[in-house]
């Protein structure tokens, strides 16, 4: 089997368990390290391979397992020999690590000053009679200079980085107040100062282990300042590497990715300014030891691939060390939580913060020996677990793949998600310098690139570039489009002729659902089969969450189907939809995710035909029928509303009820009221006054925030919502609304939404406490509603006596 998106190569992995000759095939030279380290490697046979000169600690008898301890343990050893000049070790202890925050100028006094977003360094916890540790910034105005103090219990400052207050509450975008006179830098004004290159690091505090509260902190020593000053200067005397490299990163951050690799928005330039001068220079000595140490591992006799195997477990480990090891790395400080968090805060983006974590020496957490027995623990895993067969894992497109038409029983692939994730973009920082580790002689793939910024080649990555796309981007939503089209239809000429191609896919918005299922129509597949499954969670780049992922087997298209009449399909598509819901109930699927997961058995049954056609003989797009499925679910799982058929509501009106059953107040992603706004036959623009944005999405709107005006012709929900909104008012304005609607208290599908509503969300909701409250007084508001009316009516009448009286007078008049 092959998959041509093999990213870590997860996928051929489970195949060559089972003995399965397994393929996978990525552009990305730094997944393909990774997966060939997971796959390939650990299980193969290395027993002629010769014994090292590094004692191994683990003592095992698995030759790969023991020679990757001695070799990862040598390179710590020889790092921390190499760093130890600039880490002082008070009283033979290692600090754990240094918190850093840079520093701006003030635009007001022109003294710099530092931006922290937190004082809190260990917060109480009053179980273990732990008051927890803070600092405050003291500062020397006459000197212009400032100091962390740091004490036991809360902060008694604040810190510099605040929210500002619009109408009482915070509003996004913290500012910058400066520590010595008080001058506030807006966002765009601190953001820009940063853009500029005017940011500078300053060492704060130094966290230590502590036998009782697992971590202490501290003021820095002054030999500690020192040996900081002495780290920055050293890095300026760094040698290059072979053929001219220079020792720290110059590769450039490509243009406008600031969405991506967040601290180019504050100055980053090149991926050599991600981290300060002394997690640089660190990295620049690992680096070199991991390379030499290759030279010395072919003067011992280990062949090509066993000199690839062990210095890519070091590759590895240096991989994780970054991800700890730049500006993107921030203090913990709740109870129980890890010391430091990754760059990765969002996923796939590489995050940045002005008072970062820096990981010190010895063996605490981010450190060498902590990555180190992390990765023997997987090694050891892969070496104990089912052997299998090894997996290949190359180099190489999906467009173009190297293998015979025919070659393969099956292609399984969990290919890219549009716009998910910039896999390439978050992985060139590791790229640049895993290309100054690994000796280019075992890794020539790291040492030649025909990217013109030396970062991982583009041309063949299949994704839509939509944050920050610089001038030239090529990554568009063609290129993707017409990139996995060709990607199926090469699975396609793979897989022999009773062969399958399986794709494994997970997306919220209905258009990027339609553009794929397009492609493999184009590719000449069809769906035999699909499974939903929960497999994934996380945002990217701002999109939904994906919870529920659909593995689609697909086959080549048999010659000879048949024509398909529309209104026949449709039938088939939702007698196929809900012979599954058993199924999927049974499997633990919300509702939420048997939508998505209709989307499968929905173009099984289109794909039974060679074109589907309306009644006037046009062709019908496939996609349609993924509303219909959608429809098919939203019928079977829905509820009666006191005994009123949710289907006998209006459709703004079902759309509520539908809604609030499945999300109730919580956010949910705006491709969610996309596909059930199309299920319901609304557009967005009608959604309005239902839904209110959210952050990252929309929710059940307050009825506070609903504007407009009832009539005879509103909807019932937005009825509830005026009826709502008035109750604060009392019974009279209510029963105004309910009288300006044409409604009354025998009116049952007005009562039963707002019943239905009311038991759906929380009991301390406005609304629903609202809405419960006017149930309650349902026949006080229909007297009130029916005086309103009969005053009305009177007034009327009135008026239109007045206006005959008058046109008498005025034919008196004429005459």
């Amino acid at each position: 089997m092959l998959d041509p998106f093999a990213g870590r190569g997860m996928i051929p992995m489970e195949a060559g368990r089972y003995g399965v000759e397994a393929h996978g095939i990525d552009n990305s030279p730094v997944a393909v390290l990774a997966g060939s380290l997971l796959t390939d490697y650990p299980v193969r046979d290395w027993s002629e391979e010769p014994d090292l000169p590094w004692q191994s600690s683990l003592l095992s008898t698995d030759k790969l397992l023991d020679a990757a301890d001695a070799v990862l343990a040598e390179i710590g050893r020889r790092y921390e020999a190499d760093m130890a000049p600039y880490y002082e070790a008070i009283g033979g202890v290692a600090p754990l690590g240094y918190l850093w925050a840079v520093t701006l100028p003030c635009q007001e006094c022109h003294r710099r000053f530092p931006l922290t977003g937190s004082l809190v360094l260990r917060r109480p916890n009053l179980r273990k009679n732990d008051l927890g540790q803070s600092y405050d910034i003291h500062v020397d105005s006459s000197a212009g200079t400032f100091r962390a103090i740091v004490h036991d219990g809360e902060p008694t400052g604040s810190p510099t980085l605040q929210a500002p207050l619009k109408a009482g509450k915070a509003v996004r975008g913290k500012a910058a107040i400066c520590s010595f006179c008080g001058h506030v830098h807006p966002k765009d004004l601190h953001t820009r100062l940063a853009a500029e290159g005017q940011g500078r690091d300053a060492l704060l505090v130094v966290a230590e282990p502590h036998d009782r509260w697992g971590r202490a902190f501290r003021a820095p020593t002054e030999s500690e300042l020192a040996q900081v000053v002495a780290a920055s200067q050293a890095l300026l005397g760094e040698p290059a590497f072979a053929a001219g490299l220079p020792a720290r990163p110059h590769e450039r951050i490509p243009e406008n990715n600031g969405a991506t690799i967040r601290p180019q928005l504050y100055g980053a330039v090149s991926y050599g300014d991600l981290c300060n001068d002394r997690q640089t220079l660190g990295l620049i000595r690992l680096s070199r030891i991991i390379r030499e140490l290759g030279g010395e591992l072919a003067s011992l006799g280990a062949s090509y691939d066993y000199k690839r195997a062990l210095l890519g477990y070091a590759g590895a480990v240096l991989v994780r060390k970054l991800r700890y090891s730049s500006r993107g790395s921030w203090l913990r400080n709740t109870p129980g939580a890890g010391l430091i968090a990754g760059v990765f805060v969002n996923e796939g983006s590489l995050g940045f913060s002005y008072d970062f974590f820096e990981t010190g020496l010895g063996d605490g957490p981010g450190t060498w020996p902590s990555f180190t027995a992390d990765t023997l623990s997987v090694l050891r895993t892969q070496r104990t677990s089912r052997k299998g067969r090894p997996v290949r894992i190359a180099r190489g497109t999906a467009r173009a793949l190297p293998f015979r038409p025919g070659s393969m029983s099956a292609v399984v692939t969990d290919p890219p998600y549009d716009s998910m994730v910039y896999y390439t973009d978050s992985s060139d920082f590791f790229y640049v310098w895993l290309k100054r580790a690994l000796p280019p002689d075992v890794f020539p793939e790291f040492d030649f690139t025909a990217d013109p910024r030396g970062l991982q080649e583009r041309i063949e990555e299949l994704l839509v570039k939509e944050h920050g796309i610089a001038p030239g981007e090529h990554r568009t939503r063609e290129h993707y489009d017409n990139g996995i089209a060709t990607a199926f239809r090469q699975a396609r000429e793979l897989v022999a002729p009773d062969g399958v191609v399986t794709v494994v896919f997970g997306h919220g918005e209905p258009e990027v659902w339609h553009r794929l299922l397009g492609a493999i129509a184009k590719a000449g597949l069809v769906l035999t089969g699909s499974w939903p499954a929960k497999t994934e969670a996380g945002g990217q780049q701002g999109k939904a969450n994906i919870v529920t992922t659909l593995t689609m087997s697909c086959r080549p298209a048999p010659e000879g189907r048949p024509i398909g009449r529309a209104n026949l399909v449709e039938v088939e598509v939702r007698r196929e939809v809900q012979s599954r819901i058993p199924l999927w109930d049974a499997a633990g699927l919300a509702p939420t995710d048997q939508r998505m997961a209709s989307a499968g058995p929905a173009m099984e049954a289109v794909g039974r035909y060679a074109q589907v056609l309306n009644h006037l003989g046009e062709p019908v797009d496939p996609s349609h029928y993924l509303v219909v499925a959608r429809k098919a679910v939203s019928d079977a799982t829905s509820m009666p509303i006191e005994s009123l058929p949710l289907d006998t509501f209006d459709n703004r009106t079902r759309f509520a009820l539908s809604w609030v059953r499945l999300y109730r107040r919580s956010v949910a992603p705006k491709s969610e009221a996309r596909w059930e706004a199309m299920t319901t036959d609304l557009t967005m623009d009608e959604l309005k006054g239902v839904l209110s944005e959210a952050d990252k999405g929309v929710r059940f709107a307050p009825s506070h925030d609903w504007k407009g005006t009832v009539s005879g012709s509103s909807s019932v929900i937005d009825v509830a919502m005026a009826m709502a909104k008035a109750w604060a008012g009392g019974l009279d304005e209510v029963a105004q609304v309910v009288a300006a609607a044409g409604r009354d208290e025998e009116d049952a599908y007005l009562w039963a939404t707002l019943s239905y509503l009311a038991s759906l969300l929380p009991e301390a909701d406005p609304d629903a406490v609202a809405w419960s409250s006017l149930v309650r007084a349902r026949r006080g508001i229909g007297n009130v509603a029916r005086g309103v009316v009969s005053a009305q009516r009177e007034a009327d009448e009135a008026k239109a006596r007045q206006g005959s009286l008058f046109d008498i007078e005025m034919v008196g008049e004429t005459s």
